[in-house]
């Protein structure tokens, strides 16, 4: 039973290593977006940075990186593949086009469900 680890129980941790090294980098992109939404409209902003604002502001940002997460199954699955070798050198693709899916979206929750509350 001790033989050599299967290919998929090899692969979680290297999975886990390569997509938490670039969650800083997600969520520096997403923090840019609130920064640059804050910073552009400002004085009609202010309101929003209320103590009630911040459990909604904390949920947002706990569903951001839960989301951040679905790319591990999809890399494990892919890993685990005949394109293994292909899918090892472009995976930075994922997280790119992942990270700009998740800036469109804050843009669209900042812009729809945040920004017109405060007039």
């Amino acid at each position: 039973m001790n033989g050599p680890p299967s290919p998929g129980r090899r692969t979680i941790p290297e999975v886990v290593r390569y997509w938490e090294r670039g969650r800083l980098g997600y969520n520096l992109a997403l923090t840019g977006v609130l920064l640059a939404w804050v910073g552009l409209t400002w004085p009609h902003f202010r309101p929003a940075l209320a103590k009630r604002s911040t459990p909604p502001l904390l949920a947002l940002a706990a569903l951001a990186n839960l989301s951040y997460c679905a790319a591990y199954p999809l890399d494990f699955l892919l890993q685990n593949s005949p394109i293994r070798e292909a899918w090892r050198r472009n995976r930075q693709i994922l997280w790119l086009a992942g990270t700009l899916l998740a800036a469109v979206l804050a843009c669209y929750w900042i812009a729809d469900g945040i920004y017109p509350d405060f007039d």
